[in-house]
């Protein structure tokens, strides 16, 4: 089995459907999305979805998930939600049209 590199905030990275995820609260998330879908109340959903920032900076959400009823949402999971974090979320939300939640 390959090892995983020890991740800086101690997330124990995690794999699932041959997808490396940077925590297990994430990867969790994603098999409750995987449920959602097969139930058909998402239609689907995408992963590490990326915004462009001003300074070539650009920040990726974990998340966008198209629910059926015509609801998109966009989803970071976090352990422990830091201030570049919020920071880099705040200037996502002041560009883009979008709310990002916090899981």
């Amino acid at each position: 089995m390959k090892r995983f590199l020890k991740h800086k905030y101690h997330a124990i990275p995690q794999k699932i459907d041959n997808i490396r995820f940077s925590s297990k609260k994430e990867a969790e998330y994603y098999g409750k999305l995987k449920i959602l879908q097969q139930n058909g109340d998402i239609l689907f959903f995408l992963r590490q979805v990326g915004f462009d920032l001003p300074g070539k900076v650009r920040h990726f959400i974990d998340f966008q998930v198209f629910w059926a009823d015509g609801n998109v949402e966009f989803i970071e999971v976090k352990g422990r939600d830091l201030p570049m974090g919020k920071l880099k979320r705040k200037q996502v939300e002041a560009l883009y049209p979008i709310t990002i939640e916090v899981k």
